[in-house]
């Protein structure tokens, strides 16, 4: 949900020479490398355990092309790991919600939404507005280039828009993998949710092929395998999936793995506070102490995601590398 700028986007696209901007810097290539790296690594555990199980990174699309570059040669191995990808501000909230995102940007993101499309991957566009009409021009515009979308009215992913009545593209479909989505909500920040059993409540009255949630309730509990199930069933019938949050490029203290001691003394994979999501830390992602957090073991923060019954996970940070590349 955290979205990182891109700062050279038009730089890349739109320079006085009208050049297609190839020559990626060492530096790049390696700091792009250990995340792709990273995920295959993530991909590779969760599948062995749970085949059908859906690996989809949140922006940083630029891992798709083998050297980061629009015209780049796609990245097989990387888009051989993941199941779709997510992405941001495509349409609005690139800037500023509710605002359309300049166009130069979107071409330049969907230049490499496309590569993956063509691989056969599904692409779950989140926009940020809250207008009707811009709502409804956002679900328009995803629908048309073969992107799923989500209109979001609230940055905070805390609610189930009200807008539109009925649901784009709904269907009483039972949906097994990702490919068949036609539709999602957002919805990782519970907090509007007095109990675990008034969101489980709200979710089932509603009819999204696949809905994108946290593995914990706000009062730190995790939702069981059983709650999950549940929240797996449409209100008219149909079957859904339901994909967990978690972010890999940055440590949030809120989080069940933070200890109280690494306010005072660090670990060396944990670097500075992202100075716009107070709480949240850049880390090192390569480190394999980090890494170790994430996944690979029975006290993973991905075995407990497993181990409640997620179809899933969404991968956000994936753009850590832009912050060391700089």
């Amino acid at each position: 949900m955290k979205t990182t700028i891109l700062l050279f986007v038009s730089v890349l696209i739109f320079s006085s020479c009208n050049k297609d901007y190839e020559d990626v810097t060492d530096n790049q290539t390696e700091y792009k490398q250990k995340m792709r790296d990273f995920v295959i690594g993530i991909s590779q555990y969760a599948k062995a355990i749970h085949p059908s199980f859906n690996i989809i990174p949140q922006n940083g699309i630029e891992l798709v092309s083998s050297n980061g570059a629009i015209s780049g040669p796609p990245d097989e191995a990387y888009l051989n790991a993941i199941d779709a990808n997510g992405q941001e501000d495509l349409v609005y909230g690139y800037d500023k919600d509710d605002q359309p995102t300049p166009n130069e940007t979107k071409i330049y993101l969907q230049g490499f939404l496309d590569t993956s499309k063509k691989a056969g991957k599904t692409i779950l566009v989140t926009n940020y507005c809250s207008t009707p009409s811009k709502m409804t021009n956002s679900y328009l515009e995803n629908n048309n280039s073969g992107y799923v979308s989500f209109a979001a009215n609230h940055r905070e992913l805390d609610i189930i828009p009200n807008f539109p009545v009925k649901i784009n593209q709904e269907n009483n479909s039972i949906v097994r993998s990702v490919d068949q989505v036609k539709n999602f909500l957002y919805l990782i920040n519970p907090t509007n949710f007095t109990t675990k059993a008034s969101f489980i409540s709200a979710v089932t009255a509603t009819n999204y092929d696949l809905v994108i949630m946290d593995l914990f309730f706000t009062d730190g509990t995790v939702f069981t395998a059983s709650e999950i199930q549940q929240l797996k069933n449409k209100a008219n019938g149909g079957k859904r999936l339901v994909i967990s949050y978690l972010s890999i490029g940055e440590a949030e203290n809120y989080r069940y793995y933070w200890q109280s001691t690494w306010n005072v003394n660090k670990p060396a994979w944990l670097d500075a506070e992202n100075p716009d999501w107070a709480g949240n830390f850049k880390v090192k992602y390569w480190n394999t102490d980090w890494q170790n957090i994430i996944y690979g073991n029975e006290n993973s923060y991905l075995k407990k995601i497993l181990d409640a019954g997620f179809d899933g996970v969404y991968l956000d940070i994936i753009d850590a590398f832009e912050y060391y590349e700089k």
